[in-house]
């Protein structure tokens, strides 16, 4: 199979995952936008490795997962404690946490 039909997977996950970031509010919604972005990125990463005959763009993309991994456990405890403390899950809850 062609690496090209990855790449054009690649293109629509990651617009749709920009679309989501711009245009919701809800930090959710945002965080899993953000998400589906980085899986794009992996994606392509994978389909150049593809390409080449390479392993190294499928190295990049397993550390690139693990530290996806971290970023969520972080991203979420931060959302909890915003809801926690303002009700919401609405970014701009987000801006009024500063002191």
């Amino acid at each position: 199979m062609s690496p090209d039909y990855y790449l054009i997977l690649a293109t629509i996950l990651f617009t749709l995952g920009t679309v989501g970031v711009m245009v919701r509010r809800n930090a959710l919604v945002a965080f899993m936008s953000i998400e589906l972005m980085l899986n794009a990125a992996n994606l392509a990463m994978v389909a150049f490795s593809l390409a080449r005959g390479g392993l190294d763009g499928q190295v990049a993309t397993f550390f690139v997962m693990v530290v996806a991994a971290a970023e969520v456990v972080i991203g979420l405890s931060i959302i909890i404690v915003i809801y926690r403390t303002r009700r919401s899950t609405s970014m701009d809850a987000a801006s009024l946490l500063k002191l």
